[in-house]
């Protein structure tokens, strides 16, 4: 009797690829009804996952610095022409903006940073240290706020921005006019002790430091430490890397 040729080995080399996508069709549709999973989690990393959870800490930081601001400087979004403190904050953090704000004049990152404390400066003081310190910042994420498995992340940006941190942090904390009074008003000493924005500044800082390093000894990319004296430092470069996708 005739029998068919059957090549066992083609067959399960043709089944286990359906197979395979079968079960994984049938998870994601499990995991995505409950709520657990994300099919855009499969292109990400571990490295991917903590860069994502060290920039939502960041951003976290700077919105409480900026209300803290805007609550113990009134008089600053009511010079930005908003009707409260809140309508500020939602146009200072609106995406759309992507930290450009028109009354900067094009000014970005640390220039405008730079601007919020000069004295001659008759603008809004919060929005404009805020969307510099913002906009230097997702510069130094490449102005991505997702990561995947091919973006990258450069740890000097991340380190120069730490350190743009804690020198922004003095600066506001000893930026005077010529009558002598604090340009904006953050941490207090009396009658009662409020360190806030320290406290803010400081976790900005260390997670990005924290960042720069897992990304340096992932990538094994070094980077530069720098030091400079707070009195005469000067902004370090940050600048997003090109991306041609």
């Amino acid at each position: 009797m005739w029998r068919p040729c059957v090549n066992m080995s083609a067959m399960r080399a043709l089944l286990l690829p359906l197979l395979l996508t079968a079960v994984l069709a049938l998870v994601l549709a499990g995991c995505a009804a409950s709520g657990a999973f994300e099919p855009g989690q499969l292109a990400k990393t571990d490295i991917d996952r903590v860069a994502d959870a060290h920039r939502r800490e960041v951003f976290a930081s700077l919105r409480l610095v900026a209300e803290k601001l805007y609550r113990r400087n009134p008089r600053e979004w009511k010079k930005g022409g908003q009707a409260s403190m809140e309508a500020a904050l939602a146009r200072l953090f609106d995406p759309a903006l992507a930290w450009r704000l028109p009354e900067l004049e094009e000014r970005r990152g640390t220039e405008a940073v730079l601007l919020a404390l000069r004295e001659d400066w008759r603008g809004d003081r919060v929005a404009a240290l805020v969307a510099g310190l913002g906009g230097m910042l997702h510069g130094a994420f490449n102005e991505r706020t997702e990561f995947y498995v091919l973006d990258d992340l450069d740890p000097q940006r991340l380190h120069n921005s730490a350190r743009n941190l804690e020198i922004a942090a003095w600066k506001l904390a000893h930026a005077r006019g010529a009558d002598g009074e604090l340009l904006l008003l953050a941490n207090e000493m009396a009658p009662v002790q409020n360190l806030s924005f320290e406290r803010e500044f400081g976790k900005m800082i260390g997670n990005l430091d924290l960042l720069s390093r897992i990304v340096a000894d992932k990538t094994n990319r070094a980077f530069v430490k720098i030091v400079q004296s707070m009195a005469t430092a000067v902004f370090l470069p940050v600048l997003p890397v090109p991306t041609f996708r």
